[in-house]
């Protein structure tokens, strides 16, 4: 038992000896790295010194974080320091936008057209005269016997040589048809007319919103290229001069050279894109093309107002449009009514004022005048009109049926809209979420990446790999977050509660 006591220690202070040794030999091979690393960091930068043939320059650009409340110039060679934000891009637009101003003209157009219709309730007088002059009269001779004789008297004319009535008439309608038709109907053309310039306006805010964010994307997508440029800059220096001093192949410092032009080509398209788009939103907005201007955003603020409750329930009677069809279906039925009443007599009062005068002589005309005046009634009966008012009552009658299926048709547009809107504001909120992650961890990986392949841990193909993962993240978060702004848009819009 004793013997078997004493070998089992001897076995165990060797293994304790071992792992000693296996601790020494480990510490000694780290920092033998850290030295060979620090040699190789100096042999680096010598040669990097030494050597004539150096990395080309690549531009060190720097952006402020992903989203961050930023003044985004404009990238035309024309500076201004107009800023507008989204609000003011709204409230500019409904006020210079051509189509609203149009729908603001039309609005007095049509006052105009109700009081042309009601202008016949009024009192109508007119005043006329009529000059004449006989220029030749003739009449039957008289003819007489006189002791047998027979004379023939010629033709005396018994009205003067000159005649000339002046007078005045005034008419007043009491009833008339159409003008019941322009009394009730007035009010629903202005009324129609109004919600036109609304369903104008709406339209106007939802185009300069979504325009305003179809920007903003571009203008944060030019913001991270331009950071991942800088980036990519670095790792192609790195690999350059890694290559150079004999630590990596030539493949490693072309493949970041090919990922550093694709960011660049990248980054001048999406400055190119920038200048139709600031084009399309001065167009919607109505500004001046020659001039500038350069938008503003506040990202908590835009953070703020991406929620909506999607649990509100859709009503129809919130769409501009569907109000419009009933409008248009009140005009109508006006319509029927008029021609409905139409065989009612028209009823209307007038009084008449003449003054005569007439003479021989020019001269001599005005020497005297005859007056004369008369009032009364006029009564017009509709007996047969070849069956006008039937035939017009029975178009009027189904072009209101046509409304009625408008509204129908409408009813289910606007459906389609509200679940499509909803579906697309659902899908891309999700989407916005798990992207908003899948940022942070790209940012991660390539920090992660980037420090173990500088340590020669891994090939430089993973830090491309990281890096492009990167850049998709950022992209296809920026590309959901306005995405998801442009459906609140259109939920809204579906839903009929853009305000402005």
């Amino acid at each position: 038992m004793r013997y078997f006591f004493n070998t089992k220690k001897i076995q165990i202070n060797r293994i304790n000896m071992h792992i000693t040794s296996f601790r020494r030999a480990l510490a000694l091979t780290v920092l033998s790295g850290i030295f060979l690393l620090c040699l190789s960091s100096s042999v680096f930068a010598q040669s990097s010194s030494n050597n004539s043939t150096t990395a080309p320059p690549v531009e060190d650009t720097s952006k402020v974080s992903l989203l961050q409340p930023v003044k985004v110039k404009d990238t035309s060679k024309n500076s201004t320091d107009q800023y507008f934000t989204l609000q003011q891009c709204v409230d500019y637009a409904l006020i210079h936008q051509p189509s609203v101003n149009v729908a603001q003209i039309n609005i007095q157009v049509t006052r105009l057209n109700n009081a042309i219709a009601l202008s016949t309730a009024l009192p109508q007088i007119n005043a006329e005269g009529t000059l004449t002059h006989f220029l030749q009269q003739s009449g039957p001779s008289k003819t007489s016997t006189v002791n047998g004789v027979t004379a023939v008297t010629p033709y005396a004319p018994a009205s003067p040589g000159y005649t000339f009535a002046p007078g005045v008439a005034l008419t007043q309608q009491i009833f008339n048809p159409s003008l019941l038709y322009a009394y009730k109907s007035a009010p629903l053309y202005v009324q129609q007319v109004n919600q036109i310039t609304d369903s104008t306006k709406i339209a106007v805010v939802s185009d300069v919103t979504k325009s305003f964010y179809t920007l903003l994307l571009t203008l944060e997508q030019i913001n991270v290229l331009k950071e991942d440029t800088a980036e990519f800059g670095k790792s192609y220096r790195d690999a350059y001069h890694q290559y150079v001093g004999g630590i990596v192949d030539e493949t490693d410092y072309e493949q970041a050279e090919i990922t550093l032009n694709n960011t660049k080509a990248q980054l001048k398209q999406a400055n190119e894109n920038v200048v139709p788009q600031y084009a399309t939103l001065k167009q919607l907005m109505g500004f001046p093309p020659q001039q500038q201007f350069n938008v503003i955003f506040d990202t908590l603020e835009m953070m703020k107002n991406i929620h909506i409750d999607t649990n509100q329930q859709l009503q129809f009677e919130k769409r501009i449009e569907f109000q419009l069809l009933n409008t248009n279906k009140a005009i109508q039925q006006q319509t029927v009514n008029y021609y409905r009443y139409s065989f009612l007599p028209t009823l209307s009062g007038f009084f008449n004022y003449n003054l005569g005068y007439s003479n021989d002589h020019l001269s001599e005309l005005f020497a005297a005048g005859y007056p004369g005046s008369t009032v009364g009634l006029s009564l017009s009966v509709p007996i047969f009109t070849g069956f006008y008012r039937l035939n017009n009552l029975h178009k009027a009658k189904l072009q209101s049926q046509i409304i009625d299926w408008l509204q129908t048709d409408l009813k289910s547009q606007i459906n389609v809209e509200y679940t499509t809107a909803l579906a697309n504001y659902k899908g891309n909120y999700y989407d916005l979420q798990v992207l908003q992650k899948n940022v942070n961890l790209a940012k991660r990986v390539f920090f992660v990446v980037t420090l173990q392949y500088r340590q020669g841990i891994i090939p430089y193909l993973n830090v491309v790999t990281a890096e492009t993962n990167l850049i998709t993240s950022e992209i296809n978060y920026l590309n959901a977050l306005f995405q998801v702004l442009s459906n609140k848009v259109d939920l809204e819009k579906a839903m009929g509660t853009i305000t402005y």
